[in-house]
């Protein structure tokens, strides 16, 4: 029993130790998407932040493919050391759930660190479609199931769960037409070959302004300052809410003690008054989470939420 003690005593020591000098050298950010994008732009931001406070270079490493789940697989391997962190947004939740054979758990296999960032959708029609509100979509939507077509990215991508999650609340039964990316379901839709869409609010606000697409409401559970006079959703479909999150997560069984310290060099980066204005002019609410723990119970919450959407609308193991 006393060599029991002992060694928990050594290793809970060594643990402190660690956690004190930490970090001895330069920490590595996986984003598991191609440089260029919004959760590797978001990364990139965060990393340099990060660095001047922990007086060591955060340095990003691009692991993208098969939806994300290369990159987040191998930080689910990685030793949870302190030094192996990977930007996590809700297709990394969903994308192993979409595998019959996922390279990781993501409720299991990582510890939060913190939420970043929540980035709303909007809800756009093309400017043919003789509809201004959510009120008289639904309506429309009801009166011809079935016939309205919603154009979206691939499967699990934030465009395709805010459509299921919108039939599902508001009782209605859209058609899916799924497109490879964003860009060309944004294009087909300027173009009128689909009349709606949810679309990011940082692309979409553009082609609202110079009035080629009416923005019938924004998916966060209140108006966007960007867009006050646009409605929430949820003043139509009460409680629905679908705005895409980023966050940072670290191999399950990271100590603590270091989850913490490079959680509040990130409440530092989203409270920075300069980088809030940044972001937000690109629709994008920087918002730190209030500790590593209550990051992780909203992973869960985040999972089983759209564990549940997804076997609401069939969709299956791939």
């Amino acid at each position: 029993m006393r060599t029991a003690l002992t060694i928990a005593a050594a290793c809970c020591w060594t643990a402190h130790a660690a956690a004190q000098t930490y970090p001895a050298k330069p920490v590595r950010l996986v984003v598991s998407v191609q440089p260029g994008g919004n959760l590797d732009l978001m990364g990139r931001s965060v990393a340099e932040k990060v660095s001047e406070g922990l007086g060591q270079r955060m340095y990003v490493e691009n692991r993208p493919g098969a939806n994300s789940t290369i990159g987040l697989g191998a930080v689910a391997r990685a030793a949870p050391d302190g030094y192996t962190f990977v930007m996590l947004a809700q297709s990394g939740l969903i994308a192993a759930m979409m595998m019959r054979n996922p390279p990781y758990d993501p409720v299991r296999d990582f510890a939060g660190v913190s939420l970043i960032a929540t980035l709303p959708q909007l809800l756009v029609v093309h400017k043919s479609l003789p509809i201004t509100s959510v009120k008289a979509l639904v309506a429309l939507a009801k009166a011809r199931p079935g016939e309205l077509n919603c154009s979206s990215s691939g499967n699990g991508s934030g465009s395709h769960l805010a459509l299921e999650l919108f039939n599902r609340m508001a009782g209605v039964r859209i058609t899916r037409i799924p497109y490879n990316g964003d860009g060309p379901a944004i294009i087909d839709l300027l173009g009128g070959q689909v009349p709606m869409k949810f679309d990011n609010v940082s692309t979409a606000l553009s082609h609202v302004r110079a009035g080629q697409l009416r923005a019938l409401g924004v998916t966060s559970p209140t108006r966007s300052a960007l867009l006050p006079d646009v409605p929430a959703i949820s003043e139509t479909v009460p409680g629905y809410q679908m705005s895409i999150f980023n966050g940072m997560v670290a191999p399950a069984a990271t100590p603590p003690e270091i989850l913490a310290r490079v959680h509040a060099e990130i409440v530092k980066f989203t409270t920075t008054p300069e980088i809030r204005n940044r972001f937000a002019s690109q629709g994008v609410e920087l918002q730190a989470s209030p500790s590593p723990e209550q990051f992780t119970a909203y992973l869960k919450s985040e999972y089983a939420k759209w564990a549940k959407v997804m076997d609401d609308a069939g969709i299956k193991a791939e």
